[in-house]
């Protein structure tokens, strides 16, 4: 409901009113036992006044104050209303002490009013601001021009949505809507309530002589992120011959860093070279964001080099510019220098290394912020959770809840869905819907996310309920959820509804499918089985198939063993993508699968040739808040002795539980024996042994694969699961393994 503040209200006087109550007593007292001289002033009787004009602190004011109510002074208006001007306006003035004297005024003037309502916007309570306005109108006492922009310049959002429409209704029926200063505060005030139509109503209302009106409107633009049209409405300004000033300079250029638009920040920048403006530090920092964010490093350096001082800002915008530009160890090295930091620079250098995957170097970078007692905001959250997210780090991740919940951060539907993408991505469905269901809005990121983490961890019927869910809520997919939503029928093998989902897209939604929705197609019916539908399907999509596409035909290839399909799905990857050392590989298993030995040697001969190497296979587990990595035959664990005992008792216990290795994939021409030893060591067992002799019965064990999981590990994971009665759960490049009893989520089927 609208805040009401009725025109000619009687209002209760403010609650700071009761506040000094006998002190007040004591200076009215006081002030009416000295009567007013009747003489012409003298030196001590003015003394006060020039006094209160050098005053430097409260403890000099209070002096002061107590010598005016001794000699009498405190009764002439002038003076009470100069101490209070000085707790209103100076940065060491206080608004109680301010309080405490006005309530002792019998009649102040405006001048006094106006005061009193600047010094609250001053200290950022414009709940008190608003109060002492109310108080003035129940007092009889009639705004001026000064009172709506001292009023109107603190308020918050809620409060400018509370109140904004009914004081500009005062504002109009005053006559003060054509005042400049008026119609400033107007626009600052529609701005800040999301009512920007309404702001640029006022603003097209205005002379638009003022500077400082152009100002308010662009800044207005850029607070609801609409930053074309602060560059459109710049060039009106240009083509109306107003001069801009170095605030109009900032916040353009501002708009410019968002926008990437080098070309108009370029031209801004002269604007500061032909009008002399002096650059200040605030104009420096925004022509180095500026720069920075559209890679246009050099230039940013060599203005952050001349600048004649720097703050954490400066520093800042270089960090961000270079780790923006992917040259994460650079921006490292200007971080390292830098005299201060603040939770922006550390979130600017924890998002660098997240965009060059460098997710261990996130973690331990958070770890050295949070011994720095550098508090993380909402956003600095966000990236630690999902480095938490890719490297499966679920203790962690659950810390991180923990914290989050206990410094009360805000858990809004940005950190709700990190948190959500990270249970998916660790394999925990069971919290990661808890999260969904205890957020307050879900919008369509929330339901995309949640579609995406039950298809990728095998509950197919319920993504595709959770889809249904969604259509009821009135929410429409895009693209994206339409990804998610074939994918939760790929990896749950529903080919059917996959199809019927995919004709949906354009006839419901009106989504023309693109590269990314012909793959999950593809996908699905090569997993099937469908092969040369799945062929077919790629021979007439309506635009060029990439690697992705005719990777996942070459993938089902391999599950189905088709040589000759999987041949030229091979080289079409190859002549997209020549260096792919995974084509090479999947072909070599495939040979490797059906015993083509000769083939398999011509394709090793071309992977020397062409210095191809295949990508070493990497296991990441978690344990007790750290994360280990394994490559295959790793020996430099500091517990590796332990691991290889552990793995040698593996091999004694699966084999009782009918275990035989599983060599169809290993593509060296070797005795079975060697085969054997080469699947015996892969990282992921490695990572297995691991977490058995490093946690407690019934604990679930961890895993992230860089590369597709074997045969041989899939079986043995499989068969982990029963005989150690042990969940183990398995993220790979495509999917995840989630191991119970003896079997596989993914039916065997990956």
């Amino acid at each position: 409901m609208p805040f009401s503040i009725p025109f000619k209200a009687h209002f209760p006087s403010s609650s700071l009113t009761s506040f000094y109550p006998s002190l007040l007593y004591k200076m009215t007292s006081i002030a009416t036992l000295s009567p007013p001289p009747t003489q012409l002033p003298t030196l001590t009787q003015t003394l006060p006044l020039s006094l209160i004009k050098t005053c430097k602190s409260m403890g000099q004011l209070k002096q002061i104050h107590s010598h005016s109510i001794r000699t009498g002074l405190v009764c002439k208006p002038i003076v009470p209303a100069q101490i209070i001007a000085f707790c209103c306006k100076q940065e060491a003035g206080d608004m109680e002490y301010a309080r405490m004297v006005f309530d002792a005024m019998p009649e102040p003037n405006i001048v006094v009013w106006n005061n009193m309502i600047k010094g609250y916007s001053r200290v950022g309570c414009p709940d008190s601001s608003v109060s002492m306005y109310c108080e003035m109108l129940e007092r009889g006492m009639m705004p001026d021009e000064y009172t709506y922009p001292f009023l109107l310049k603190r308020f918050t959002q809620d409060m400018a949505e509370k109140c904004g429409r009914e004081l500009h209704d005062h504002i109009v029926k005053l006559g003060f809507s054509s005042n400049v200063f008026v119609q400033n505060a107007l626009i600052h005030l529609y701005s800040l309530s999301g009512k920007v139509s309404v702001a640029r109503g006022v603003f097209d209302r205005s002379s638009k002589s003022d500077v400082v009106t152009w100002n308010v409107m662009i800044s207005g633009y850029n607070r609801s992120k609409q930053f074309d049209e602060s560059m459109k409405l710049f060039d009106e300004m240009e083509r109306m011959r107003v001069v801009p000033s170095s605030v109009t300079i900032v916040s353009v250029l501002s708009a410019c860093s968002k926008l990437k638009d080098l070309n108009v920040g370029k031209r801004v920048h002269r604007y500061v070279k032909d009008l002399k403006i002096e650059p200040d530090r605030v104009l420096e920092n925004a022509l180095i964001d500026m720069y920075a964010a559209c890679g246009e490093m050099d230039i940013a350096v060599g203005i952050f080099d001349n600048m004649k001082s720097r703050d954490v800002i400066s520093w800042t915008a270089i960090v961000a510019g270079f780790t923006n530009s992917g040259q994460v160890d650079l921006a490292r090295k200007y971080f390292d220098n830098m005299p201060e930091r603040d939770f922006v620079s550390w979130t600017a250098m924890i998002d660098g290394y997240l965009q060059v995957n460098r997710f261990k170097e996130v973690l331990t970078l958070f770890r050295e912020m949070q011994a720095a007692n550098i508090k993380p905001d909402e956003f600095t959250m966000v990236s630690i959770l999902t480095a938490c997210a890719h490297l499966g780090a679920l203790e962690l991740g659950e810390w991180i809840k923990a914290y989050i919940e206990k410094n009360k951060i805000q858990i809004d539907s940005y950190v709700g869905n990190a948190l959500m993408d990270m249970y998916f991505n660790c394999g925990n469905v069971e919290k990661a819907l808890r999260v969904f269901n205890a957020m307050p809005h879900w919008d369509k990121i929330s339901w995309t996310a949640v579609i995406f983490g039950l298809a990728i961890n095998g509950h197919g019927e319920e993504a595709l309920d959770m889809f249904s869910e969604m259509l009821r809520a009135s929410i429409t997919p895009d693209e994206v959820t339409y990804i998610g939503v074939l994918c939760a029928c790929t990896h749950s093998g529903m080919v059917d509804k996959g199809k019927k989902f995919f004709a949906r897209m354009t006839t419901q939604h009106g989504i023309e499918p693109n590269v990314a929705h012909y793959g999950c197609i593809v996908d699905l019916l090569g997993r099937a089985g469908h092969l040369k539908e799945a062929y077919q399907v790629i021979k007439n999509m309506p635009v060029k198939p990439n690697s992705i596409v005719w990777g996942s035909l070459l993938g089902a290839c391999r599950v189905h063993r088709d040589e000759d399909m999987a041949e030229m799905a091979a080289q079409k990857i190859l002549e997209l993508e020549p260096e792919n050392g995974a084509v090479y590989v999947l072909l070599c298993n495939i040979y490797a699968a059906c015993k083509k030995w000769e083939k398999l040697h011509e394709v090793r001969k071309l992977m020397m040739e062409r210095g191809i190497k295949k990508t070493p296979g990497c296991s990441l587990i978690e344990m007790n808040g750290s994360v280990h990595e394994f490559v295959a035959g790793d020996q430099v664990h500091p517990q590796s002795k332990d691991i290889y005992s552990k793995l040698d008792e593996m091999a004694v216990d699966l084999k009782f539980a009918g275990y035989s290795p599983d060599t169809s994939e290993v593509f060296l021409d070797i005795g079975e024996e060697e085969k054997e030893s080469a699947v015996y060591l892969h990282s992921e067992k490695l990572a297995i042994a691991f977490g058995l002799i490093s946690s407690g019965p019934g604990v679930t064990i961890r895993i992230v694969k860089n590369l597709r999981m074997c045969v041989d590990c899939h079986y043995v994971a499989k068969l982990v699961s029963k005989v150690y009665n042990r969940e183990v759960i398995v993220r790979d490049r495509t999917r995840f393994h989630h191991f119970r009893h003896g079997s596989c989520s993914c039916s065997d089927f990956w």
